[in-house]
C-alpha cells in the first residue's frame, strides 16, 4: 500500500506506531502536489520548506511521547479563509493578495496542538461566495475527476486536493453548502457541524450567522475524528458553544437499527437529475437492508430557502466586507483623488464580480425603505424554515436526500447564469438557515463516471445520528480515488 491510499487516520497510526516518518508523509504529498497540481489548481499557496522543518519538529514530539493523537504527523491543508499566522490568507481576492495575519484560527490552533502538518492554503471561491471555486481571483481549480468540469465549491481547492491525494484531509467553510457540495462533487466526505460547534475565530466572515468551519476527508472515520480535534468551547467567540459531549468518533458504528430516517418528497421533484435521485435512493435502500426505518414526508417551505438564504447571506456580506476599504491592511489603489475615490477604486479594483454581485445585493435589502421587505421577511422565513425542520426531528433522527441536484457541471457552464448557481444550492442552504449539522457522503457515480453525494442531515447538536447512519452507509461501498490520484511508491 501506497503511502497516499491511506485514510488520514491510517497513517496517523502508522506514524504512531513508528512504521511511517512523518518526513515521509509529507514528501509524499509534496511530490503528489509536484504531479497534479499543475492540472487540478487546488492550493493558492504553500511553503515546502516551512513544511518539511514543521514534519521534522512533529516526529521529535512523537518520538519524545509529547504528542499521541490520531493526526499526529499528518499532512494537511486549510481553505484560505480561515487565518493562519505568518502565512498569506487571501480569501482568493486581490483586495487581500498580501495579507499575512498575526494569528491563527482557534481551528487551526487545535491542530497545530494535536500535532499535523499544514502543507499548504486552498483554492476558493472568492470570499466564500460562488459554488464553483471559479470565482477565484487565482484562477479556477479543476475536479480530479474531469479536469473539465468544477470541483463544487466554496471550498472546492480543499475538496479537490483530497480527493486528489494533495492531502490526507483539510479544513472548509460551510455558509450554504460549501463542505458538503464539494464533497459531492469531487468524491469525498465534508462535514458540516451544528452552528456554534466550531469555533469561527480566526474566520475571514462572509455571512456571520451561517458560516461554520468543518472537515473533509475520504472517509466518515477522519471527518468524526477531524471534528473531535477542531470543535471546542472558544470565549473569543461570541457564538461558541460549550457542549457537554465532544466524543464524536463513539458514533462510528455499523449499526442503524430502529433509526428513523426521513426522506423529504419536497427533495426529490422537479430538477434533480434521475442519475443522483437513483444513487440516493438506493443508498436509502441500503441503510432499510441494515434494519433502518425509512419513510417519506413533506418538508414544509423548501422553495423559500434560496431566496431568504441569499437575502440573508447578501446583507450580511455587504456589512462584513465594508472592512475592506483600503485603509487598514489589503490592497489599495494607487491612482485616486481623496479618501472617498480611494474608497471607490480600491472596492472596484479590488473585488470581483461575484462579490461586488453580493455587496449590492445585501446593500439594498438593508436599505431604507427596503429592510421591512426583504430583510426581516427573510430572517422570519428562517425562522419558520427551522420550524419545519423541529417538526421533522420530531419524528425523525435523521434527514436524507440528495447533497446536490446534480453531479459536477462543467467549467464555465455556472458562471455565466448566476441564478443557476444560486438555484443548485437547494438541497444545502436550510442546514444553514437552521443551523443544523449535515454530512455528504459518496453513493455513486453517473454514466460520465463523476461522483454523486448522499446528504444526511440531524437535529442541532446530534452530530452522532449522522455520522452513525453515514459510517453505516460507508460500510456498503469501498472508497474510490479519482485516476489523477493513484500513484506513490509502496511505504514498505
Amino acid at each position: 500500500m501506497s503511502i497516499l491510499d491511506m485514510t488520514a487516520v491510517e497513517l496517523g497510526k502508522k506514524i504512531k506506531a513508528g512504521e511511517v516518518k512523518v518526513v515521509d508523509a509529507v514528501t509524499a504529498v509534496l511530490d503528489q502536489m509536484k504531479k497534479v497540481e499543475g492540472d487540478v489548481q487546488g492550493y493558492v499557496s504553500y511553503d515546502e520548506e516551512s513544511a518539511m522543518k514543521r514534519a521534522k519538529e512533529v516526529q521529535a514530539f512523537i518520538d519524545n511521547g509529547t504528542l499521541t493523537g490520531p493526526f499526529a504527523g499528518v499532512p494537511m491543508a486549510v481553505k484560505d479563509n480561515i487565518c493562519t499566522k505568518g502565512y498569506t490568507t487571501t480569501c482568493s481576492s486581490k483586495i487581500l493578495e498580501n495579507f499575512v495575519p498575526t494569528f491563527s484560527a482557534q481551528a487551526v490552533e487545535n491542530l497545530i496542538q494535536e500535532g499535523v502538518v499544514f502543507v499548504g492554503k486552498t483554492n476558493m471561491d472568492e470570499f466564500a461566495m460562488g459554488s464553483t471555486t471559479e470565482t477565484s481571483a487565482y484562477g479556477e481549480t479543476r475536479n480530479p475527476w474531469n479536469l473539465e468540469h468544477v470541483p463544487g465549491g466554496s471550498s472546492g481547492g480543499s475538496a479537490a486536493v483530497v480527493a486528489a491525494n494533495e492531502a490526507f484531509a483539510a479544513l472548509g467553510s460551510d455558509t450554504g453548502g460549501s463542505i458538503r457540495q464539494p464533497a459531492s462533487f469531487c468524491g469525498v466526505t465534508g462535514m458540516k457541524p451544528t452552528y456554534g460547534t466550531v469555533s469561527r475565530y480566526g474566520l475571514i466572515a462572509y455571512g456571520s450567522s451561517l458560516d461554520q468551519i468543518g472537515p473533509l476527508g475520504k472517509d466518515v472515520t477522519d471527518c468524526a475524528t477531524l471534528l473531535e480535534i477542531i470543535a471546542s468551547y472558544d470565549k473569543k467567540d461570541s457564538t461558541s458553544v460549550n457542549r457537554d459531549d465532544y466524543d464524536f468518533t463513539a458514533a462510528l458504528v455499523d449499526d442503524v437499527k430502529g433509526m428513523k430516517i426521513g426522506i423529504p418528497t419536497d427533495y426529490f421533484g422537479e430538477g434533480l437529475d434521475p442519475e443522483v435521485k437513483e444513487a440516493v435512493l438506493d443508498a436509502a435502500k441500503k441503510l432499510e437492508e441494515k434494519g433502518a426505518i425509512i419513510e417519506k414526508f413533506e418538508l414544509g417551505l423548501v422553495e423559500y430557502a434560496i431566496p431568504a438564504y441569499y437575502v440573508i447571506a447578501s446583507a450580511e456580506a455587504s456589512s462584513n466586507l465594508s472592512r475592506f476599504d483600503g485603509v487598514k491592511y489589503g490592497f489599495r489603489s494607487e491612482d485616486y483623488d481623496g479618501l472617498h475615490d480611494m474608497y471607490k477604486k480600491t472596492r472596484s479594483q479590488g473585488f470581483g464580480p461575484e462579490v461586488k454581485r453580493r455587496i449590492m445585493l445585501g446593500s439594498f435589502v438593508l436599505s431604507s425603505g427596503y429592510y421591512d421587505a426583504y430583510y426581516l421577511k427573510a430572517l422570519r422565513t428562517k425562522a419558520l424554515i427551522k420550524q419545519e425542520f423541529d417538526k421533522a426531528f420530531a419524528k425523525y433522527d435523521v434527514i436524507l436526500g440528495p447533497a446536490a441536484p446534480t453531479t459536477a457541471p462543467k467549467l464555465g457552464d455556472s458562471l455565466s447564469d448566476p441564478i443557476k448557481m444560486y438555484l443548485g444550492d437547494i438541497y444545502t442552504i436550510s442546514v444553514n438557515l437552521a443551523g443544523l449539522p449535515g454530512i455528504s457522503v459518496p453513493c455513486g457515480k453517473d454514466k460520465q463516471g463523476l461522483p454523486i453525494g448522499l446528504q444526511l442531515i440531524g437535529d442541532c447538536f446530534k452530530e452522532k445520528n449522522i455520522i452513525r447512519a453515514a459510517y453505516a452507509f460507508e460500510q456498503t461501498r469501498t472508497y474510490e480515488a479519482p485516476e489523477l490520484a493513484k500513484g506513490g511508491e509502496d511505504y514498505e
